[in-house]
């Protein structure tokens, strides 16, 4: 039997300065289709901000939740960085210097990544392993920070990303417990988003699809298939009806997203989807667990209720999250 899993607590951080996405420079680069898209995808305005780095944002965040629960860098166990897509320096490595910033020395420091804004499944992944394995070990810190990997913060036809960072900790115990982990992959997209970079200055750097089709039908249809089976499967792996989840959280990519999400599972989406969506854009492995903390903050999940995190994207990779928030103090979920 494994450890249980929990998240101890959690913090973001953002820029304070706003883009009105109707206001994208690259807009004028697009065809009038494609400018219809961006405009229609649900998004008002993204947090940006040119001279705060990825980096930045992750370490404070990091930072914050750190002093929410009253502990220094000496005393995190494990730190595990969600790589950035595009890395500031090649070669250098991200996850030791933010262990450097935030005086990690004793932590057991690594990264993971690659599956785009999944990538914070295979993150919990981890840490569940290293609390079962190392039982002195008492927390985990996942950290990320998000900005797009590009001058144009457009992907079309998907979603439009903003920056943001966020931090995790992780425990066997805590008010939101983790049920549940799910995730699967196919690895015949792996190449469908791309960005040539060599030879090419960064300021021209340009993010495209290869095969538009592929990405709004095939996977779109592979996407409906694969979540509505896992969901099937986790509720029946727990015991579970419909009836047991009091909120479905999804990402932040589009309302016509949200919606295909809705209809394929026929369950409700959580406001604080759409909201954040409005708000801040696409924010990458940020998305899920900031609107689940948004659905906590305004009530709309009770002490004791399950949340269920849908999570995907185009590389194509897909991952549920069951959660259930508070519970008695003897209450002990095994994953």
């Amino acid at each position: 039997m494994t450890a249980p899993l929990a998240i101890r607590g959690t913090e973001w951080c953002f820029p304070e300065s706003a883009l009105r996405v109707a206001e994208l420079a690259e807009l004028a680069e697009l065809p009038a289709a494609a400018r219809d898209v961006c405009l229609g995808l649900g998004i008002d305005e993204v947090r940006a901000d040119s001279g705060v780095t990825a980096f930045d944002l992750a370490v404070r965040a990091a930072t914050r939740v750190l002093a929410a629960a009253g502990l220094d860098g000496r005393q995190v166990g494990a730190l595990i960085v969600v790589e950035a897509r595009v890395p500031e320096e090649f070669l250098a490595s991200v996850a030791t210097r933010l262990q450097a910033a935030l005086r990690a020395d004793r932590a057991l420091v690594l990264s993971v990544g690659g599956l785009g804004c999944v990538s914070i499944t295979p993150a919990l992944l981890a840490a569940r392993g290293l609390l079962a394995a190392d039982r002195e070990l008492d927390n985990v810190l996942v950290v990320h920070g998000s900005k797009p990997a590009t001058p144009r913060r457009y992907r079309h036809p998907v979603t439009v990303s903003g920056d943001g960072g966020q931090a995790v900790l992780l425990a066997r115990d805590g008010p939101v417990r983790v049920l549940d982990i799910m995730q699967e992959t196919d690895g015949a997209y792996w190449d469908l988003f791309g960005l040539a970079y060599r030879d090419t200055p960064a300021a021209q750097w340009r993010e495209e699809c290869r095969d538009l089709p592929a990405y709004s039908f095939r996977l779109a249809v592979e996407t409906g298939r694969r979540l509505l089976a896992m969901y099937r499967r986790i509720l029946d792996r727990n015991g579970l009806g419909p009836g047991d989840i009091a909120c479905y959280v999804g990402p932040n990519l589009s309302v016509g997203g949200s919606r295909f999400v809705a209809e394929t599972l026929g369950v409700p989406i959580a406001a604080a989807c759409g909201e954040n969506l409005r708000r801040y854009g696409h924010l990458g492995p940020v998305d899920v667990l900031l609107n689940l903390y948004a659905e906590i903050d305004h009530g709309r999940v009770a002490d004791g209720q399950r949340a269920l995190l849908l999570n995907m994207s185009p590389v194509a990779a897909w991952s549920l999250l069951l959660v259930q928030v508070g519970g008695g103090p003897g209450d002990v979920f095994y994953l």
